[in-house]
């Protein structure tokens, strides 16, 4: 009876483990009946089967990483470039996606990493190589998602991102990519050198004008102080003259001794009445004699 007992027990745990399954949260099961899909994602727990007509298989729900081995792309003016990038996805419809590539993992990689490349074929065709090493590569994978999404869907995958990790440029092509940038920049640098000169030119010729305006007002100021000061002496002189007509014959004589001995050697050919000497002709004391009046 005890080995009976025991057998049954074996038994029983037997159909018992071979009727139960469990599914994980981070599981997606699905279930099939003499080959044919039965239910699809039961809710995590425990579950029964029927032992040898119904089995289960189980994928994993969380989202898993499509290295892409580097390959060559060519730009709109048919430059190579070298891309190394990668994919993030995880399986969506597990039903759909064990229809099309009968559960197999590494198929499915395949068939999505494919997909990947002829989407970054198309992108890279659009751009020019400046504009793709310039920072159009987020507009690039952004269009490279959106196109393969609608291609992995029907393989039951969602495309959660596709990145590039690096990019690489011939070495036939470096050297001139490098150049073309150096030119670049080199015209750029140049059209700020010349828009500087043409505002130092303009704030130099405002400058000069500034000048001449401000020399031509000075100089006006000057004439007229310096016309009201004659003025003003011819005016005095008059006066005085008027006041006192034998002295200012005598001041306007010292005047002309002055300027005309100022030199170390000056030598005066005259008449001993000349009238240019006549203030040295009188007697001490007195007045010269006045003289005739012309």
């Amino acid at each position: 009876m005890l080995r009976i007992v025991g057998i049954a027990v074996v038994v029983l745990g037997i159909v018992v483990a071979l009727s139960t399954y469990t599914v994980d949260e981070r599981d997606r099961v699905i279930k099939f009946a003499l080959g044919e899909i039965r239910e699809v994602d039961p809710a995590p727990g425990l579950h029964f089967k029927f032992p040898l007509i119904q089995n289960v298989e189980k994928f994993d729900a969380r989202i898993m990483t499509l290295n892409i081995p580097p390959d060559r792309f060519l730009t709109s003016e048919a430059k190579n470039i070298i891309v190394d990038f990668y994919a993030k996805w995880r399986i969506d419809d597990v039903g759909q996606f064990y229809r099309a590539t009968r559960g197999d993992e590494r198929l499915a990689e395949e068939r999505l990493a494919q997909i990947l490349r002829d989407g970054m074929r198309n992108e890279f065709a659009r751009f020019e190589l400046q504009d793709v090493v310039a920072g159009e590569r987020l507009t690039i994978m952004g269009a490279v998602r959106q196109t393969a999404l609608e291609t992995a869907q029907e393989l039951g995958i969602d495309l959660v991102d596709v990145r590039i990790r690096r990019m690489d440029l011939p070495e036939e092509v470096s050297e001139s990519v490098y150049e073309r940038m150096r030119a670049e920049r080199q015209r750029v640098a140049q059209d700020f050198r010349a828009r500087g000169q043409e505002e130092a030119e303009r704030i130099r010729s405002r400058a000069d004008r500034e000048r001449t305006v401000i020399l031509a007002n000075a100089y006006r100021d000057s004439e007229e102080i310096r016309g009201g000061g004659d003025a003003i002496a011819t005016e005095t002189l008059g006066r005085s003259f008027g006041e006192d007509q034998e002295f200012f014959r005598f001041y306007r004589s010292l005047i002309a001794y002055r300027n005309s001995m100022s030199g170390e050697n000056s030598t005066f050919i005259l008449e001993p009445n000349s009238e240019f000497f006549q203030f040295f002709n009188a007697p001490g004391g007195e007045r010269p004699a006045p003289l005739p009046t012309r």
